[in-house]
């Protein structure tokens, strides 16, 4: 098989990439890795040393992806499906691009802070970088609010990158910080997303790992 994907169920950034293939059928073989297993996290850093994932591995190309929107903007280029995820007009692929990296940077990282912060060991804690998480994921979501009140999907009519991006994120985001009673169009476009078959496999794939998301 042409394409590997490493991987974890339960990583907010591989299920964004997870999204993509589902959404477009496309085939792959999935490789998930164990950070915590010494054999798994050494296989895994031979192919990317940094030892951060998802990586895709196109076989076909000889070439190694790492990073999320890169992995999608490769799938979107050489494995298109009947989902384009990045429009062909560049105006439109310029506002994917930037809603992909909002939904990136501003919803799931502050997000990925405070779920950090819970596994520090105790006395390890940063409250005021969680504070701040918060404060941030708070304007996020304000600001994702009134775009959503006209729109249908991340970046407009059409699913897109953008989505692949946002699901994940708006779904751990609502998690440790819940927002169905202040952000009634952030929640229903998350209802979207769960209902959305891609999204749906990939959080049915990842719930037997949900144990390991620290309350």
């Amino acid at each position: 098989m042409s394409l590997a994907l490493y991987f974890h169920p339960l990583s907010s950034f591989c299920q964004k990439v997870l999204v993509a293939l589902y959404e477009n059928v496309t085939p792959f073989e999935p490789r998930i890795v164990d950070l915590g297993d010494a054999a798994s996290r050494a296989a895994f850093t031979t192919i990317w040393p940094l030892g951060k994932f998802p990586v895709l591995r196109d076989e076909a190309m000889d070439r190694t992806i790492p990073e999320s929107t890169i992995i999608i903007e490769h799938l979107a280029r050489h494995h298109p499906g009947a989902t384009p995820l990045l429009p062909a007009d560049p105006a439109l692929a310029q506002q994917v691009r930037a809603s992909d990296r909002f939904y990136d940077w501003y919803v799931n990282v502050p997000m990925q802070k405070i779920v950090g912060d819970r596994r520090r060991p105790v006395g390890k804690n940063d409250p005021h970088g969680v504070a701040e998480a918060r404060a941030q994921l708070q304007t996020a979501l304000g600001m994702i609010d009134r775009e959503m009140a006209t729109r249908r999907w991340a970046a407009g009519d059409a699913f897109s990158m953008a989505d692949c991006a946002a699901a994940p994120s708006l779904f751990y985001a609502n998690m440790v910080a819940p927002f169905g009673d202040t952000h009634g169009n952030v929640a229903r476009y998350l209802a979207r997303l769960m209902e959305r078959p891609s999204f749906a496999r990939a959080v049915k794939e990842a719930q037997p790992y949900l144990a390991m998301f620290p309350k």
